[in-house]
């Protein structure tokens, strides 16, 4: 793929997620590196330039200018002989500019539930309000291929506010489904039982497939993953 389509998938990916900025921030090329470091977690100047298709002087502008914002961060890397080259990643108010459905009533209401309600019974109600959302799920993706289920799967979660993309496992086992912004990231760091729940929501939304977490926000990674493999038996439906 070249340089001017790498920028253009970018771009067209930007439109699907819609970013909430300040008006200094609203330039495609911003936008488009905000996302990039998003998906990937951290990435040198050089990197974000050869993908948007822009020279490494500006986009290290573009940095520079995001890093006084409060939106990016660097810290050195060494890549073989010569100067270490900055790798740049997103800091958590860059993460906060990206849409997060969680709000100050959910979270109330958690609390209240925590306090007073056993802990069996909370997660007694987060597994069957899990089970509800995985049959939504189900009759909005309807049957197929676990790759067509997958595909549909991602763009439902993309209408809900997760950056959410689809690949191919790269051991091979099935898919791997990432989740580079949780919209429910506020109320998981509060309670992270909402982590299991989603596990079990995958689960339940995929029950003819082996599911497990691969990657996850809350331990340091830079996204959520599930993979998704079906049975040895069922292998060829993928």
């Amino acid at each position: 793929m070249g340089r001017f389509a790498s920028y253009q998938v970018c771009v067209a990916w930007c439109e699907h997620v819609p970013l909430v900025m300040s008006a200094s921030t609203q330039a495609p090329t911003r936008e488009a590196a905000l996302t990039l470091m998003l998906r990937q977690g951290e990435i040198t100047a050089a990197e974000l330039a050869e993908e948007l298709a822009v020279s490494v002087q500006a986009m290290r502008r573009h940095l520079r200018s995001l890093e006084e914002e409060g939106l990016v961060e660097a810290s050195p890397a060494s890549e073989g002989p010569g100067r270490p080259s900055n790798r740049w990643r997103l800091t958590t108010a860059g993460r906060g500019h990206f849409p997060d459905g969680s709000d100050d009533f959910a979270l109330g209401l958690l609390n209240s539930m925590a306090a007073s309600l056993p802990p069996d019974m909370v997660a007694d109600l987060l597994q069957r309000q899990a089970a509800e959302k995985a049959a939504d799920y189900r009759r909005s993706i309807g049957a197929g291929p676990l790759r067509a289920r997958l595909e549909r799967l991602v763009e439902l979660r993309r209408s809900e506010g997760f950056v959410a993309e689809l690949r191919p496992d790269p051991e091979g086992h099935g898919w791997v489904m990432s989740e580079f912004h949780c919209s429910v990231m506020k109320i998981a760091e509060q309670f992270p039982c909402i982590c299991d729940q989603e596990l079990q929501l995958i689960r339940h939304t995929f029950p003819d497939c082996e599911v497990e977490r691969v990657h996850w926000l809350l331990e340091g990674g830079h996204a959520c993953g599930f993979r998704l493999q079906l049975p040895e038996s069922s292998a060829s439906a993928c």
